[in-house]
């Protein structure tokens, strides 16, 4: 399993927001994403966006930074 998070780069309604996917598949990802109680909204074809603090949150629970 292999979770991967980028830097929060963009900007959007006051917060910088990054990426979230999976090497593995989309079911992993949408199970990483419901663990952190990520809304179904941030999803975007084959990536989560995420606020900084679920970046943080998804990188103590084992997320890899790229």
């Amino acid at each position: 399993m292999a979770i991967y998070v980028d830097e929060c780069r963009w900007w959007h309604k006051e917060r910088q927001w990054c990426h979230m996917v999976s090497d593995v598949s989309l079911e992993e990802l949408h199970a990483f994403a419901a663990g952190l109680e990520i809304p179904q909204r941030g999803f975007h074809r084959d990536h989560y966006d995420l606020p900084e603090t679920y970046r943080k949150q998804a990188i103590a629970l084992g997320a890899i930074e790229v």
